[in-house]
């Protein structure tokens, strides 16, 4: 086998404007090019991307220009790039499909689930794509029949490359907060190297007598991926067919500062207080600071009355502070939990009403945070019953208003 050597990277989400932020939606942008920027360096036989492109099946015309002329300069340096759609980026209908495949058309991916075969070959190696299902129930029915339509063909003289995006049910990968979405049966016997998507902590361990490999995300998409390091695989493959993995760090990633504290057993005004101390101490030019309050509040004392305002306000350095509430306020006594349910189901619905209104003026003007909390409302019946379709047409007639 001739040595080689290939880039593996997933979740760039681009296009993500995070917290409603133009900056952050520029963050996103700006890493891939620094991606681009050392592939071009490395210069490796090919670029695998393994879903989470973009953040959205239809990003913006800005999104879309960044990411069509950094797609332009890989190709212009010879290296072709081989992507699967993600959880984000996939088609949520026939009709719209995915912004994968007219790229794909024009020459600046080659799609792997769109061509004959899933797949993509050279002298070395040969590389085989699936779809991302979205959810747990159609990825197991769905999962296998591609396969049997799209029957994998390996070649044992050459290096064999498995792409996918989704969480595999294996406690070392999955983290606790993430569904698998697959059972690792569920992947096919025989390749070299699986590379996976979706799973934001980077890993590699032995799989099915090959390697499985996550590369991580490649910029913070939820504050839960502050801590990890971000960067990307450059593997290099021997004659012997061996991979060796090389841990790519990216430098422009931006800075997330996590606060998380317990406040239990204090006044909503005292934690306000010593959460926006945190913040001033740590205020930082550029950072995202995200103070996370956990505990659990003294009696008949409410979340609404946390100050999230003065909280953020104190840093002056900072790109954004984003407060978390994780408080729990003291249980509810059992007498009033059953003169709730006793009640008529319409002073059910007020009462939860109000409650989600709570919580929503937090984070909204009161306009908004009633469209919310109505939403909040109209949902726990088909969300109890299981009604899919309802869900659904309620969420989608939300996001079309907005």
């Amino acid at each position: 086998m001739k040595p080689f050597s290939f880039v593996h990277v997933a979740d760039l989400h681009l296009g993500y404007a995070q917290y409603n932020s133009d900056v952050r939606c520029e963050d996103f942008n700006a890493v891939f090019r620094e991606v681009v920027d050392k592939t071009v360096e490395l210069k490796p036989d090919f670029m695998l991307i393994a879903g989470d492109i973009f953040q959205q099946a239809r990003p913006s015309n800005t999104t879309l220009e960044n990411a069509i002329t950094s797609f332009k300069r890989l190709r212009d340096a010879g290296i072709p790039v081989l992507t699967v759609d993600g959880s984000h980026d996939s088609a949520p209908n026939i009709i719209t499909g995915t912004i994968l495949n007219p790229l794909d058309s024009a020459g600046l991916i080659h799609h792997l689930p769109r061509h004959e075969g899933a797949c993509w070959r050279n002298e070395s190696c040969y590389v085989y794509g699936v779809p991302n299902f979205r959810t747990k129930q159609r990825t197991e029915e769905q999962l296998p029949i591609f396969l049997e339509e799209n029957k994998p063909t390996l070649d044992p003289s050459l290096f064999n490359i498995f792409v996918f995006h989704m969480a595999l049910d294996i406690p070392s990968v999955s983290r606790p907060q993430m569904e698998a979405e697959a059972r690792p049966e569920l992947l096919p016997e025989g390749f070299s190297y699986y590379a996976g998507g979706h799973v934001h902590v980077p890993s590699a361990g032995p799989f099915k007598n090959g390697l499985l490999v996550y590369s991580g995300c490649t910029e913070t998409v939820s504050y839960e991926d502050a801590q990890v390091e971000k960067g990307f695989y450059h593997v290099e493959v021997n004659e012997k067919g061996a991979p060796k993995l090389h841990r790519i760090k990216l430098e422009n990633s931006r800075r997330f500062i996590i606060l998380d504290h317990d406040y239990t057993g204090l006044t909503p005004s005292k934690i306000t207080e010593k959460a926006a101390q945190l913040v001033k101490e740590a205020d930082e030019d550029g950072a995202v600071i995200i103070p996370v309050l956990r505990g659990v509040l003294p009696a008949e004392a409410g979340r609404w009355e946390i100050d999230l305002t003065k909280i953020a306000s104190v840093a002056k350095k900072a790109l954004l502070v984003r407060p978390l509430l994780r408080l729990r306020e003291t249980e509810v006594p059992e007498e009033v939990i059953r003169s709730i349910f006793e009640g008529e189901l319409k002073d059910l619905k007020t009462k939860a009403f109000e409650y989600f209104l709570e919580i929503f003026l937090e984070r909204y003007a009161r306009e908004e945070a009633e469209r919310i909390a109505r939403l909040a409302v109209d949902l726990i019946e088909p969300l109890v019953r299981k009604e899919e379709t309802k869900v659904k047409e309620a969420l989608e007639g939300f996001s079309g208003e907005n």
